[in-house]
């Protein structure tokens, strides 16, 4: 059925890998005839999914003019303000269905979806026009400020109007879907993000393994929203080893090392317990996972939160902050346990009641399942052929 149907793949831009790229990617393998429209494309800085995306889209992308836009990958944010016309000058005239995977960096559903259905997946509408924490730090002067409050205003309502215009919105969590009602006025289906599930069954009798290990793990993109500093003083309160992966975005890495030093050296640690690992491939997190006794998530309002439940998947329980996405995948007590208040010692608190529990592996195997790759297929397969 979808083979019939013709069906355009649109994303905000394309210059790093995160949950919104994988979600693009899985949709790029449901439909492997679809072409890929994006404002921005940059495979040189996918990290070690390069050679993979590389093969799988570079005869498959269209990029805007943005493309020629001397130092684009270094202006994404400020070009936001005329990203529109981006979408807009892509001709969609001969698809059936468009599909744009809306990070709430750009307005992708600004485009001309002719006789087309639009249909968007929906990671978060804009957090930065919202009031929800944002990967950058933003300025304390008061009078640059005030322009951008203002600049925003018109913003938000253009980011209104471009809601409009779509026919179905699909929200990657609950989480989401109350926001897309809150700011768009439009009721969404959840279907949430597909995880990155071994191929090969984790051992399942990890426990005494991991509590030999003895580190913690926490990793992803590295920005201000995730709070990696909770996680790294909570960890140098209690002694603990802590490795953090992940690539940095927006110069988050110098401050947490910073926050790293300077914490280990106020609790009197003989040196820091926290190491920085940087972008690792699949394989070698799938390594840190098995072998980590929990995975510490504090991020701010996470929109759904992928690695939570791929750590799950490899049978790792997960120590999170008890809000947004993350309370809909964790179950508090089996596959792992929340800290309510935002703070080193709510967190370090949820680590010494953690050490207490067993949790089992099977239970945080079983957990991720209901959010497999698989699983996301079977639900957008069966949302097309409805169409």
């Amino acid at each position: 059925m979808t083979n019939k149907i013709k069906v355009a793949l649109v994303q905000d831009y394309i210059k790093e890998f995160g949950g919104a790229e994988s979600v693009l990617e899985t949709l790029s393998d449901i439909f492997p005839n679809a072409p890929i429209y994006t404002s921005i494309y940059k495979p040189q800085f996918l990290g070690p999914h390069q050679g993979r995306l590389e093969k799988k889209w570079n005869h498959r992308i269209h990029q805007s003019f943005f493309q020629y836009i001397p130092f684009a990958e270094k202006i994404i944010s400020p070009l936001r303000l005329i990203s529109s016309l981006a979408f807009k000058s892509f001709n969609f005239s001969k698809f059936d269905i468009i599909i744009t995977s809306a990070t709430g960096a750009y307005f992708p559903n600004s485009l001309n979806k002719k006789s087309a259905k639009l249909i968007c997946y929906c990671h978060t509408p804009p957090r930065y026009l919202y009031g929800l924490p944002t990967a950058r730090k933003f300025t304390q002067n008061k009078f640059i400020k005030f322009i951008v409050e203002i600049i925003n205003h018109f913003l938000r309502l253009q980011d209104f109007k471009y809601s409009q215009n779509v026919d179905q919105y699909l929200a990657n969590s609950h989480t989401t879907a109350a926001r897309i009602q809150k700011f768009y006025r439009c009721d969404s289906i959840v279907i949430n993000p597909p995880v990155n599930f071994p191929k090969i069954a984790p051992a399942l009798s990890r426990e005494g393994a991991r509590r030999a290990e003895g580190f913690f793990l926490a990793g992803g993109r590295l920005a201000r929203a995730k709070r990696f500093d909770i996680a790294i003083q909570a960890c140098n309160q209690l002694n603990l080893k802590l490795k953090i992966f992940g690539r940095d975005f927006s110069n988050t890495l110098e401050d947490l090392k910073k926050i790293s030093a300077s914490s280990a050296k106020a609790f009197a640690s003989a040196e820091s317990n926290i190491e920085f690992i940087g972008e690792v491939t699949q394989e070698e997190k799938a390594k840190l996972y098995q072998n980590a006794a929990a995975f510490i998530f504090s991020a701010d309002q996470e929109d759904f939160g992928i690695v939570p439940v791929e750590s799950m998947a490899y049978g790792c329980p997960v120590i999170a902050y008890k809000s947004g996405g993350v309370t809909e995948t964790v179950v508090d007590g089996k596959t792992g346990i929340f800290f309510d208040k935002l703070t080193p010692e709510s967190c370090a608190d949820a680590i010494k009641r953690f050490q207490k529990l067993k949790l089992k592996s099977s239970d945080c195997i079983s957990r991720a399942a209901e959010f497999s790759t698989e699983v996301f297929i079977s639900k957008i397969k069966k949302l097309i052929s409805q169409k």
